[in-house]
This record gives structure tokens, sequence and C-alpha cells, in this order.
């Protein structure tokens, strides 16, 4: 018999001990007093924070002050209630009952086609030293591609050296494949020019955060591990994704985050950029009204839209867990817009509301009155021409992945109660 059953009857029974237990224990007065007060909690401090966020001098520091004070006043008055342990023990079951519910949900992945890697005579490999904090150098990555037939270009010289006139070149010379060890920016960049030409792109994870890499099923603790793929590899024909014509892997971001990363003064002062711009950014006129249109769906004022070249999983708010699959030639669109407090609020019932869209398209188009935007493009910052179109290529890239690697795993499923309940019921008889 399948676990999937157990799974949704533990899930199942953790929940309602959990929703039972302090009705048995405080009475059904004193469960509706527990809720009320732990609900009020967590909506003031929501509440709070985004004060703190929106607003400058003492109402920033007042904000600050609730925000930290309210979880206390109600831990406060649950310990003099004598009623912590029940808190405690009843988040613990609701903990378990989410964990057995997404172990019951789960569906096993259907796997990317993978096809047969054709030999290649002169591979040609672009590295960056000083990306990830030196893993190129670190894992001695250019004498061992070196040793498996791979010419090996260093961006190592004291100016900015063009990646996609470098691909170019070593392709007119006779590369019959093209790799990067470094960033995904410097990723998505080469692996336009392979795209154009039908060559298969080899990644290396000698970046810093390697999400491209993490969504192949590479080994991002081991950026030697991808050079294997040269003698003994696979090919998966993925997505590609491009900003105004750009190639791009990962994701494009919109809004607030660009428009902080894209302030000069962020790269010498993080935290206090960040508290200087988002009161203007998110509730005045700090930043330019954005309007999208993905497909047919119009989203109007966001704060923040990031594109993805497939969607990410839902595991989270935002939807920035991972990618399950890269071929399904598909953007994905999530969209935030939280210009009050109560906006703010409604996020927590992390389902569809006014101020959180999330979808899937084939072409993204963002509009503002400004003739250009800043927009984070796979890490990197850009200030691009209005309107920003953001479409797909399906199959357009040839990825050549060792034939052993560590693979994708599952992103974690939305939990459907209702769903629990038909697998929780008696096996079905066959014929």
């Amino acid at each position: 018999m399948s676990a999937h059953p157990w799974f949704a009857r533990a899930a199942l029974l953790c929940a309602l001990v959990a929703a039972v237990l302090p009705i048995a224990v405080a009475g059904l007065r004193g469960a509706v007093l527990l809720l009320a007060v732990g609900a009020g909690g967590v909506v003031l401090t929501v509440a709070a924070l985004y004060w703190a966020l929106t607003r400058r001098g003492v109402l920033r520091a007042a904000a600050v002050g609730v925000a930290v004070a309210a979880p206390i006043v109600v831990v406060v008055v649950f310990v003099r209630g004598h009623l912590l342990w029940v808190v405690l023990l009843a988040a613990g079951l609701a903990v378990l009952a989410l964990l057995a519910a997404r172990a019951a949900l789960r569906r096993p992945r259907s796997p990317v086609l993978e096809h047969l890697a054709p030999d290649v005579e002169h591979p040609f490999l672009i590295m960056n030293p000083r990306s990830g904090g030196g893993k190129v150098v670190a894992f001695d990555l250019p004498r061992r591609a070196a040793e498996l037939g791979a010419e090996v270009a260093l961006l190592d010289g004291p100016e900015p050296i063009d990646v996609v006139a470098l691909a170019r070149a070593a392709v007119a010379r006779g590369a019959d494949l093209l790799g990067v060890a470094g960033g995904d920016g410097t990723q998505a960049l080469v692996a336009g020019v392979a795209a154009e030409h039908g060559l298969p792109f080899l990644v290396i994870s000698a970046g810093t955060r390697n999400h491209f890499a993490m969504d192949l099923g590479l080994d991002r603790a081991d950026p030697a591990a991808g050079l294997t793929a040269l003698t003994d590899g696979v090919e998966l024909r993925v997505d590609l994704a491009r900003i105004n014509g750009r190639p791009f892997v990962n994701n494009a971001s919109f809004g607030v985050y660009a428009e902080i990363v894209e302030d000069p003064a962020y790269r010498d002062d993080k935290t206090r950029t960040v508290l200087a711009r988002l009161p203007d950014l998110l509730t005045g006129p700090g930043s330019a009204l954005l309007i999208a249109h993905a497909d047919e769906t119009r989203i109007v004022a966001p704060q923040a839209i990031l594109v993805s070249n497939n969607p990410y999983g839902s595991g989270d708010l935002a939807g920035l867990s991972r990618r399950e699959r890269l071929d399904r030639g598909v953007l994905g669109v999530a969209a935030v817009a939280v210009a009050s407090t109560g906006a703010a609020i409604r996020l927590l019932r992390r389902t569809r509301t006014d101020g959180l869209t999330r979808l899937d398209a084939t072409t993204v188009t963002v509009d503002t009155a400004a003739p250009r935007i800043p927009v984070g493009v796979d890490g990197e910052s850009l200030l691009l021409d209005t309107p920003v179109r953001c479409t797909i290529e399906p199959g357009a890239l040839r990825v050549r992945v060792p034939a052993n690697r560590p693979g994708v795993r599952s992103a974690a499923p939305t939990v459907d109660w209702v769903r629990l309940l038909q697998l929780a019921g008696p096996a079905r008889a066959t014929d």
C-alpha cells in the first residue's frame, strides 16, 4: 500500500489534535481568546514592520518598538494564563501536520528528457577567477579543464571583457562547445551565443549562488564535477528567456529591489540605502508607476515584479524557492503590491489577493512613463529602454551536464486539505 494515505491521515490527525488541544485545556472561550491574542499579535507585528519600512524618524522608531514588543506581550499573556505549553505543543503539531501533508501530496518528478551528448573536439570555457570568492582557483579548474582538452579564457584583466565577443570569436575559430565558470549573468550571456549557433553549453558552478546550476541538478559544492560532462555527459534541452533581446537564465526583477540596487550608494552601505529609499519606493513618488501585461493579464502599479525563466515553486509566499523544470516553455510571473498597511496584512493569507499575483505567461511587457528603468537581470543591475519585453524560447539551449549528478529536488507542493481528505479515505478496489 502506498505511504501517501498514511501521511495524509497523519497530517489530518495532527491538525485535528492541534485544533482540539486548546479547547480541551482552556475551554472554548479560552481557546478563542488564545486565537485572538495570537492572531492579533501577528497582525500588529506585520503592521508595525510595514510602518518601520515606510516611515522615517520618530514614526519608524516607534514602529520598530511595537514590532519588538508585540510578540513579547503575546508570550507574557500566554505565560500568565499558564497556556504557553499548550500554544507550543499546538504549534509543533501544526508543523508536523504541514510536513506530513506535503509528504502525502508530493508527486514523483517527471525527469527532464536526456539526449545523447555527441563528442566534442574543441570545447571553449570562459572562467572568472573572482567569481564565487575565487572558486576557479580554489578548485584548480583551468588546469583540470585543459587536461580534458578544453581551451580556457580567464577574465582576470584590469579592464572589463566582452564575454559575448569572446565567445563568438571562439565559435569563429571552430569551438564546438561553450561553457562558463562564473556567475549566472555571465552564464546567460554566453548561453545566448551557444543557442544562436546551436552549440552545447556547459555550466560550471563557480559563481556565488549558482541558481541556474541548482535548477539543472548540478553539484554546487564541487564545481570541478561539472567538467566530467566533457567526457561523460548527457544533454538537456532547456528554455532560454530574453529581456529586450538580452538572454537570462534565472530571472529579471522590476520595481523596489531593482531601483535600490541601481543606487550608487547601495554598494557602500546596503542597509542605510535600503532604509533611506524604501519609504518613497513603497508609498511615495520615489519610483515610476509600473504597468505589466502578462499575455492577456494586466497588472497595475505593483511595487515589485519578478519574471523568471520557467516558474518557481509555490512553497513560499513569493515563489522564489526553486524551479523543478526548465523546459515548460513559459515565464513565471510574481507581482506584489503593498501600498498600504492593510495590503501587507492581507498577504498573510498566502492566497491570491489584490496585492499578490502569480501566473505563467509566454510574453511579459513592463511599461512606465520613464524612458528607461532599472532592472535586475540574473543578479546584475541594468538600465533598459521601456517598454521592457520578456519572452521565452522553448528548448533553445542545449545544456551538457554530467551523466551522474545530484539531480533536482522536488519543490514543496501546495497544501490542499480536500485532496488530503480524499487520500486519507479507504483505498478503492480496482478491477
